[in-house]
């Protein structure tokens, strides 16, 4: 469709708003692979990340830290140390978050069929929050993501309440979280890619098989030509040569192969 080719266009020729300002490395073959087909448009993605958030005593207490009211002590899209973290909890001041937030990925879809084989392809490689929705004017949006999160307070108006201990556990499991999440995306990519292929060999048979049916067609109808010219020829070898011609119920088979 010319209306999803100009959008998507449009969407792909814009700057980067992340605050990063660019693709992550881990996530860029998904986007590049996706990207790359006709049907698909990525919107925003992250691959993955361990974030020190500070944010108001206000954000703590509903667990939500919004993006414009905090201020990231640390990220990292790799596993961290508790160097790292304990550096960083240094420039506290207020409230402070270690979160850990799994691999995301919005995608524009050209149909309904094309989110599904996405949304199918996410679930199999374990990003089981994966869903579609549809807008009103018919946008099709496919988002993938994942359950594996963390999301914990460390500190309160700048004063640690927990043990550096504790913290060491934390930065642990969310390694392990990161280490899972890296394997998701692999895995995601991979069968992204066969299931890709697969629909294009799928999209192609139906075609082939319309021809096989019309080899087919275009053979008996010379073999009944020929039959005819032999009648004309050969009248009185006519009870002995010639086969029988292909009755209705037979043509119709035919038509209705060629129709499937």
């Amino acid at each position: 469709m010319a209306a999803f080719r100009q959008q998507k266009a449009q969407r792909l020729a814009r700057a980067d708003a992340s605050r990063k300002g660019a693709l992550d490395e881990r996530a860029a073959p998904v986007v590049q692979l996706l990207n790359g087909r006709a049907q698909f448009c990525t919107t925003s993605s992250c691959s993955g990340r361990l974030v020190l958030a500070q944010g108001s005593a206000a954000d703590i207490n509903s667990y939500e830290i919004q993006k414009k009211n905090c201020t990231w002590l640390m990220v990292t899209h790799e596993t961290c140390n508790k160097d790292d973290v304990m550096t960083a909890l240094e420039r506290a001041t207020g409230d402070v978050v270690l979160k850990f937030e799994p691999f995301v990925l919005h995608v524009l879809c050209q149909e309904l069929q094309d989110a599904q084989l996405l949304h199918s392809v996410a679930i199999e490689s374990g990003f089981r929050n994966s869903g579609i929705t549809v807008g009103r004017g018919g946008k099709i949006m496919m988002a993938v993501r994942s359950t594996h999160g963390l999301e914990v307070p460390l500190s309160h108006k700048g004063k640690l309440m927990v043990s550096e201990e504790y913290i060491e556990f934390l930065i642990h499991v969310a390694n392990r979280k990161m280490e899972e999440n890296t394997r998701r995306i692999d895995r995601f990519y991979k069968c992204l890619e066969l299931a890709l292929k697969t629909a294009i060999s799928a999209n192609s048979s139906p075609s082939e098989e319309t021809e096989k049916n019309r080899s087919v067609y275009i053979h008996r109808r010379k073999r009944k030509t020929i039959q005819e010219q032999d009648v004309h020829t050969s009248p009185k070898d006519h009870s002995e040569e010639v086969e029988p011609e292909d009755d209705a119920e037979s043509n119709l088979d035919i038509f209705a192969d060629i129709m499937i």
